[in-house]
């Protein structure tokens, strides 16, 4: 019984990992599918869109460097992994009006790929 508790623990463990997306990945799509509009990493700042370093947490439209839409800086968006995800799913359903112009991705694999490369310009 005590091998079927830890086996059991490891898949859920193995599992959970797998959720949470492949950064390296990540930082390929992000490069395709972001980069020409958002920067990340040590020098980011804001160009078309605002630098995403520490995203995560952190109350929508408050970098200083960037012009927001007034839709998102009354947004009262705070993003969350899971409030990110449905932005990159589907940026005006989650904060209609922003200026952002994305289809979006459909694809949950690839978002989770995104946020786990975000994830990594997390502070620490």
């Amino acid at each position: 019984m005590k091998y079927a508790l830890l086996t059991f623990a490891l898949m859920l463990n193995l599992g959970s990992a797998h959720a949470a997306g492949d950064a390296e990945a990540g930082g390929k799509l992000f490069a395709k599918t972001c980069g020409g509009c958002h920067s990340i990493g040590e020098g980011a700042r804001g160009g078309f869109g605002p630098e995403l370093n520490g995203i995560i947490g952190r109350p929508a439209g408050t970098t200083a460097d960037y012009q927001y839409s007034d839709a998102m800086k009354n947004s009262g968006v705070v993003w969350t992994r899971d409030k990110l995800a449905a932005y990159i799913e589907a940026p005006k359903k989650v904060v209609s009006g922003t200026r952002m112009i994305f289809w979006g991705i459909s694809d949950p694999e690839k978002i989770d790929n995104i946020l786990a490369y975000l994830e990594t310009f997390q502070p620490k």
